[in-house]
């Protein structure tokens, strides 16, 4: 799920009874001799159906998330959310819902799946005690094996499909694909000359300012597996640990600070107490004096996925505007 969630003027296209016949191709992922004994629609998810699968085997009871999605969107949304679940999940397997497959109904050949264990949680924020240290520590453990930015998988925000690739330097992987953000973002917003007059120096002059200085001058980052969009939303409590759990992961290799962007949303619960606690694990990279200039940078990014996500609201521009 994307960010702030809001009302949204739009059909499911995922046909309902995804959810209501469970396909075989779902039931060859669970261990032999599993039955399903219910299946419950689950939450609230725009452009997915979600159920809660009750199920017993060997007489043992048991529970599965199911998320359905349609078309080849739908089926880039699940096989991204899958690699980006099981690169968190072999890092920190206690942070977010075991990931078990991917795949395509046999049924309903535009019907795609996730499927991954279900955990009982508290609809509350994770606690500051922990989850920043446990973000910190997933940023500091997880690095990409080809020492580079970015992802080989299409994640999205939202259903709004963000193509990755691979990039030397944090600075050429923010600016190659917040360029190409912001051209989607005019496309379906409608071309507004105040941000591209703002748009020739924020690329050429403000992102260099402030990234580069990461990595020149005996500086250096390493690249760090990210949750991707970890507002309020995505983040939870186990309800009988009480350990944080986070989900519906879009996972890529970025500047381990950009996780916490969105912690800089006015919307976002997990804001100011978080990140403040967040450094205490993870102290800012250096310059550390760049380092809330570098978090607006990044929120900005934010923002222009979130216009191109509502299109239909202007909030996210103008917060564009405001922070450039």
């Amino acid at each position: 799920m994307a960010t702030e969630l809001k009302e949204y003027e739009a059909d499911i296209d995922v046909p309902i009874e995804s959810i209501q016949n469970i396909d075989k191709n779902v039931l060859h992922k669970l261990p032999i001799k599993t039955k399903i004994l219910s299946v419950k629609p689950h939450s609230t998810s725009l452009w997915t159906r979600t159920a809660c699968l009750n199920v017993e085997t060997d007489g043992q009871p048991g529970r599965y998330f199911l998320k359905t999605t349609f078309g080849e969107r739908g089926r880039l949304m699940v096989s991204g959310e899958f690699s980006s679940m099981s690169r968190i999940y072999s890092v920190s397997p206690d942070l977010v819902p075991r990931p078990i497959a991917w795949g395509t109904y046999d049924s309903m050949a535009d019907v795609h799946f996730f499927l991954c264990e279900f955990r009982e949680m508290k609809e509350e924020l994770p606690g500051l005690d922990s989850f920043p240290a446990r973000m910190a520590y997933l940023h500091r453990n997880a690095t990409s094996e080809n020492g580079k930015f970015g992802n080989d998988m299409t994640t999205f925000h939202g259903n709004t499909p963000i193509e990755h690739g691979w990039s030397d330097t944090w600075e050429e992987y923010f600016t190659r694909t917040t360029r190409v953000l912001l051209e989607m973002e005019q496309k379906v917003q409608g071309l507004n000359q105040e941000i591209l007059d703002l748009s020739e120096p924020f690329f050429d002059k403000v992102i260099p300012r402030l990234l580069r200085p990461l990595e020149t001058g005996g500086r250096s980052i390493r690249p760090a597996l990210i949750h991707g969009d970890l507002w309020h939303g995505n983040a939870a409590m186990d309800a009988s640990s009480g350990a944080p759990i986070i989900y519906d992961a879009a996972s890529f290799y970025a500047h381990n600070e950009y996780e916490l962007a969105v912690w800089r949303q006015p919307w976002n619960n997990i804001g100011t107490a978080y990140r403040l606690e967040y450094c205490k694990h993870f102290p800012p990279s250096r310059p550390e004096e760049d380092f809330d200039h570098r978090g607006e940078l990044y929120a900005t990014r934010v923002n222009i996925l979130d216009s191109i996500l509502y299109n239909k609201d202007h909030h996210y521009r103008q917060m564009q505007v405001n922070l450039s």
